[in-house]
């Protein structure tokens, strides 16, 4: 019986960020049969207005609470530094870029976006950002910043927020197992939601498979 697990994740969502050393121990713990799919959220659309003040506290609020359950380290000069817009989807679109060139450089780009934001105070709601980034990971950056606004990108966002709406997953990150058996419908369900640390996360998917 074939079985997916789809990690619903955002770039620039700071309880992913918390959740990244779970997750690498966790998926190195799967079986070589499972196949991982990640999703990416759209934690905030597009918008060119800066963040308003109610939403600067709210956020660095997040990342305080974030440090404090996970340890996640945080470079708070991000929010002296730069002038952040509330929006998440260029670097979600960023990610999906990048998966255009190398399938693995889909992951790294994610990875590259999380530490650009969270450790080194750079800002990926800014395209010149995510092509900086592009270069550094050695892609093709002048097609990377062609790509980065397509109709091909935008549309295979597109399709990816609508899976997640499909799976009514509203917070990340999500994770959702999905099975199809042979001659069957598929099924699909919640293996977690939100953070949630390695033993509780180990002690759910064992469930599944009991």
């Amino acid at each position: 019986m074939a079985l997916t697990i789809y990690l619903i994740i955002d770039p620039m969502c700071s309880w992913c960020w918390g959740f990244r050393s779970v997750w690498h121990e966790f998926q190195s713990e799967l079986p070589a049969t499972v196949r991982v799919v990640d999703l990416m959220g759209g934690l905030a659309p597009d918008t060119d207005q800066p963040m308003d003040a109610a939403t600067r506290d709210y956020v660095q609020g997040a990342w305080r609470a974030v440090a404090a359950r996970t340890g996640a380290k945080f470079n708070f000069a991000f929010w002296d530094e730069c002038s952040p817009r509330r929006t998440t989807y260029p670097a979600c679109r960023a990610v999906v870029a990048a998966g255009l060139q190398t399938l693995s450089a889909r992951k790294a780009m994610y990875e590259a976006v999380q530490r650009a934001y969270f450790l080194l105070a750079k800002n990926p709601s800014e395209e010149s950002t995510l092509i900086a980034l592009a270069g550094e990971l050695g892609l093709d950056d002048a097609r990377f910043a062609q790509d980065l606004s397509s109709r091909v990108v935008d549309q295979q966002l597109a399709a990816e927020l609508y899976k997640v709406r499909e799976f009514g997953v509203t917070g990340f990150p999500s994770l959702i197992w999905h099975r199809q058996p042979p001659d069957a419908p598929a099924r699909f369900g919640l293996l977690a939601a939100g953070y949630t640390d390695l033993d509780r996360l180990r002690a759910c998917w064992a469930e599944l498979l009991a």
